[in-house]
């Protein structure tokens, strides 16, 4: 399926458009036996937490590469000397394309698609099999209390997950490819948590009506905020310019409107929030104050003010917003980076250091009237051929060469409309491929930022490079990297203006890479003892850990690490079926006393040319488990003897 191993199985879709099993209930019944046990007593505090990795399955174990695999444990020291240990496993809420308990009454189909008027999408691809179109691909995910919450059904604490679906690969014939042609699904989960043993179980699922905000786009990662909202994304946004005459926008806009023409570009690529209400109902608004971008994973800093944010596109950029009031984004300043000479994916190297140019200050309300008003044409020309006229900058703007004129009176409309386009005008650092999860480690106040690859737009003499911009590696790096970034206050902008906020990215550099290797035995063209493609990232202050889910076609299992940032320790923790994607990582240190590690996975068995060894072996087994293969699951890690803790019981 993949035309180039370099690339992520997402932009591939973005830029075409188009032995015995395993069951499933076997391994939720183990879980579930883990669960019934009784909680071992702890310790005050926790001193350190380790995870003990699991070897990487094989075809000596088909089984185990068709499934979600955990072989992992656990162990957590306490500061009175006491030590506890837990063998890990994987618990699913369901699985995509389940009937499963509605909120309102009856069933609903999880991760099924809804158009404008909250009426089912259905998928007419096979005659005499319609039925109602279906995610594969769950990503974001977000696990939280509410007060006062109480919803039927619940017999311990209630609490809520937020989940969202990406996207769909195929309709069912097998041949109509669905990427971005389906607006995305948000749903909240009622959850019940056994207070004896922090098992989670779903009691009730509400799909959140997104049709005030124009419905979603390409929801990927996401993020809970610190007052406890749900942070979605909406990346690979649409091209304003080209729209009208795009195959996969057409569709999008016919999916959710009934019509092709319907859909406003302007109306997709930011950040929507959802808030979870105590019955189990959720509510979304769209923030159109930070910039329209290639929106991935954000991570709000501890000011309750400060957003980092992935910027999941060729020609990338480092982006930053500075809300005006703690807990409310719908006004703020919007930042870009300049990177400063030295960038390196040398894990020795010394940082990069970053300066930020203000991109302005907006509104939500007032880039939403904008985005309602406003053509393309009316902010911006854009040639794709040299105008040869002295009016016109050229750019170098998701992956391609362009030639941009401002119209006059149109710089608030640009940046925060035409983003990319208008920070390449303006001198930003657009020279990162794929960047990834953002998160946060606040004691020692460092940021993380996951690159998917260093390709293309970072290495120097690529076409999409622009020299002198900071960002130039001198081969590529196809296995990617994760950033560290260390968080300062007192910092100005370019113009030498204030920046208030005490967590802005002062500098970058490389804190662990992957590998390319030469394709081994099983057909990885990464070393599997080391991180490949990073996208989900997530970092537990108490257990000192950063999690790495990846998104890679060069394992042939992706993923889900844990690297303890002070031993320097990586831990392979959980491994996703093949041709899968490890999405919908949080990790909760504390909830209601429970610690709990989010995981899902996205079309398993999706083929590319290094499964050639394994497809098919494992195609058969993925087809039994997962639906044939249109199913994907949301669910957890899970322990034994009890769901983790690292406080006192």
């Amino acid at each position: 399926m993949f035309t180039s191993q370099i690339l992520s199985r997402r932009r591939w879709l973005q830029m075409t458009g188009g032995m015995p099993l395993l069951p499933l209930a076997s391994s939720v019944g183990a879980a579930s036996a883990f669960l019934s046990m009784p909680v071992l007593a702890q310790a005050d505090k926790v001193s350190r937490v380790t995870f003990h990795g699991m070897a990487a399955p094989s075809l000596s174990t088909p089984a185990a590469m068709a499934t979600t695999s955990v072989a992992s444990r656990m162990s957590v020291a306490f500061s009175n000397g006491t030590q506890q240990a837990f063998q890990l496993a994987y618990q699913p809420f369901f699985v995509t394309g389940d009937q499963v308990p509605h909120l309102a009454g009856g069933q609903i189909l999880a991760g099924g698609y809804f158009d404008i008027h909250n009426q089912p999408i259905m998928d007419n691809s096979v005659p005499g099999k319609v039925r109602q179109f279906f995610s594969d691909s769950p990503d974001g995910t977000s696990l939280l209390s509410v007060p006062k919450a109480k919803v039927a059904g619940v017999k311990g604490h209630t609490v809520f997950a937020v989940v969202q679906f990406e996207y769909t690969t195929w309709a069912q014939d097998g041949v109509s490819a669905m990427y971005g042609r389906l607006p995305s699904p948000i749903a909240v989960l009622t959850l019940d948590q056994n207070p004896a043993t922090g098992q989670l179980s779903l009691v009730k699922y509400h799909n959140v009506d997104t049709s005030a905000v124009h419905g979603l786009w390409i929801t990927c990662g996401a993020s809970l905020s610190p007052w406890g909202t749900h942070l979605s994304s909406e990346e690979y946004e649409p091209n304003a310019f080209t729209a009208a005459t795009d195959a996969q926008f057409k569709a999008f806009s016919k999916n959710l409107y009934g019509s092709e023409t319907a859909a406003n570009p302007y109306h997709y690529g930011h950040l929507p929030e959802v808030t979870v209400h105590p019955d189990g109902t959720g509510s979304i608004q769209k923030h159109y104050c930070l910039g329209r971008i290639s929106h991935e994973l954000v991570q709000v800093m501890p000011d309750q003010r400060t957003v980092f944010m992935g910027d999941d596109a060729t020609n990338s950029g480092y982006f930053v917003f500075v809300a005006d009031k703690a807990k409310d984004l719908s006004a703020g300043t919007l930042y870009v980076a300049q990177v400063g000479t030295g960038f390196s994916l040398d894990t020795s190297a010394t940082a990069a250091v970053l300066s930020w140019i203000s991109l302005g200050s907006a509104r939500s309300a007032e880039i939403e009237q904008m985005a309602n008003t406003l053509k393309p044409t009316d902010i911006m020309d854009v040639k794709t051929v040299d105008p040869v006229d002295a009016n016109y900058t050229k750019v170098v703007a998701n992956g391609k060469t362009e030639w941009v004129k401002l119209m006059p009176g149109m710089q608030k409309a640009a940046a925060f409309l035409e983003t990319h386009r208008y920070a390449a005008l303006v001198g930003a650092s657009m020279g990162f491929s794929k960047m990834e999860g953002t998160t946060v480690n606040i004691q020692d106040k460092v940021a993380y930022s996951a690159l998917q690859n260093c390709i293309a737009s970072m290495v120097a003499g690529h076409p999409a490079n622009v020299p002198g911009n900071g960002v130039q590696i001198s081969a590529a790096l196809n296995a990617g990297a994760v950033m560290a970034l260390n968080l300062k206050g007192g910092l100005k902008d370019t113009a030498g203006n204030a920046i208030h906020s005490e967590w802005m990215p002062a500098d970058t550099k490389a804190l662990i890479t992957g590998e390319d290797i030469k394709a081994d035995d099983l057909g990885n063209t990464a070393n599997p003892e080391k991180i490949a493609n990073p996208d989900n990232l997530k970092f537990s202050d108490k257990m000192r850990t950063l999690f790495i889910g990846e998104d890679s076609n060069q394992h042939v299992n992706n993923f889900l690490w844990a690297y303890n940032i002070d031993t320097k320790k990586l831990s392979r923790i959980m491994s996703i079926p093949a041709g899968g994607e490890s999405t919908g990582l949080h990790a909760v240190d504390e909830l209601n006393g429970w610690t709990y590690i989010m995981s899902n996975f996205q079309h398993a068995g999706d083929w590319s040319g290094i499964h050639g060894k394994v497809k098919g072996t494992l195609d058969p087994l993925i087809k039994a488990n997962y639906k044939d293969k249109f199913g994907a699951a949301v669910g957890y890690l899970t322990a034994s003897p009890s769901q983790m803790r690292l406080t006192k019981a």
